[in-house]
């Protein structure tokens, strides 16, 4: 059966490449259908301050469709007629990560751009030479090709942070460094909004549940924020190497909150969802985080980009919880060596991590350089600068 829909995505595909496109017409998607990401905050943008053009979400979720429109924003479903039909007229794809965002098979001849999920360290797409995805971005095989195709389909314009970043993203996505669009993330403006701008930002668009996440933090002194990476041999693997019962102690101690938000591709155990700890709160990985991470303190993290988007805000602590550090450096390749690119406390071990969430303050100054580098000037304002770019191409 999956052969049979693939087979049919293909000669819709074909069907797409003759389709007349609009260049006024863009069509936006986050990754697996759920309304997140760069491309989130993009088309929040574009809906409101650019009237040149018809701005789109796609999904193929329904629920999605009622969340965006809730926010008085177009949405549709892939599977109706006006979502198929912007599918195959819009001229410019935005997404988080592949034009199946949106949809693969209805993206001939769209301009296809990738407003990725992430500055960081490791290697990614066609950099990669070992471990799952061997199969699909080395060897290539024919299985991999036909069930995979949006992989292989090179973005015609890439959102990257900053030159140095846009040599190792260029070489993983086979695509030439003047196509890298060095303007910062969508999703990180809201970090730096002001708080008023930032507090219109969120009664216009943030949920009731966001809402209320953001009330709970203000009961406490302080809120840790722990995200680890998704782990592809772990994929199972989250908060076991956490001592929950002593976190809770030192979190009531403090008068802290330590708030537990796995990757959304990790997959938990129902004691973590379900525990019952009072200075201890367990967030789905479907949660978009960019909203109540200026509402947190401390950042626990190890191998993620979170950690590059944190620190664009002053500030903040940073905890680097490294319990697997020896097997994670043999499994995953890193485009430059990871500890000299990295900044914030390191804890190798629980009782370290502990020694390092008891701390008053924290020595940040580390930060900068690793800001300089990875995020050159950004200051802010990524939306309207690959807004207004891609405007100026309507002329």
């Amino acid at each position: 059966m999956k052969c049979i829909i693939y087979l049919i995505g293909y000669i819709l595909r074909a069907v797409s490449f003759c389709m007349p496109r609009s260049r006024k017409v863009w069509a936006f998607g986050g990754t697996w259908g759920a309304f997140d990401g760069n491309a989130k905050y993009l088309f929040i943008h574009v809906s409101q301050h650019v009237s040149q053009v018809l701005p789109v979400w796609i999904t193929y979720k329904p629920a999605v469709v009622r969340e965006v429109r809730r926010c008085g924003l177009r949405a549709y479903s892939l599977f109706s007629f006006r979502g198929l039909w912007y599918a195959l007229r819009a001229g410019y794809y935005f997404f988080n990560a592949y034009s199946s965002d949106i949809c693969y098979f209805t993206a001939g001849r769209a301009v296809c751009v990738n407003l990725w999920h992430g500055v960081g360290l490791k290697k990614i797409e066609f950099c990669v030479d070992k471990g799952p995805l061997y199969d699909r971005y080395v060897r290539k095989t024919l299985k991999q090709r036909f069930y995979y195709p949006q992989v292989y389909r090179r973005p015609d314009y890439f959102l990257s942070s900053t030159p140095f970043q846009t040599v190792k993203f260029a070489k993983a996505f086979r695509i030439r460094e003047e196509q890298c669009l060095p303007f910062g993330y969508p999703r990180n403006d809201i970090l730096l909004f002001p708080e008023e701008k930032r507090q219109a930002f969120l009664r216009r668009f943030a949920s009731e549940e966001t809402w209320g996440f953001i009330q709970k933090f203000r009961q406490y002194d302080r809120v840790f924020l722990y995200m680890p990476t998704w782990r592809e041999s772990q994929r199972n693997l989250f908060a076991e190497h956490l001592n929950l019962e002593a976190l809770h102690l030192l979190m009531e101690r403090k008068n802290a909150l330590l708030v537990l938000k796995p990757h959304t591709n990790t997959v938990v155990h129902e004691h973590i969802r379900s525990m019952r700890y009072s200075n201890l709160l367990f967030l789905e990985g479907s949660v978009d985080i960019y909203p109540l991470l200026p509402y947190t303190d401390v950042l626990i993290t190890d191998y993620s980009s979170v950690l590059y988007d944190y620190l664009l805000m002053p500030g903040k602590g940073v905890i680097l919880y490294l319990y697997d550090y020896a097997d994670y450096v043999k499994e995953r390749d890193f485009n430059y060596p990871f500890l000299d690119n990295v900044a914030g406390e390191i804890a190798y071990t629980f009782p370290e991590l502990l020694a390092a969430m008891k701390r008053d303050a924290y020595d940040t100054a580390s930060y900068a350089a690793i800001r300089e580098r990875f995020w050159g000037d950004y200051a802010g304002g990524a939306s309207r600068a690959v807004a207004d770019y891609f405007l100026k191409r309507l002329s």
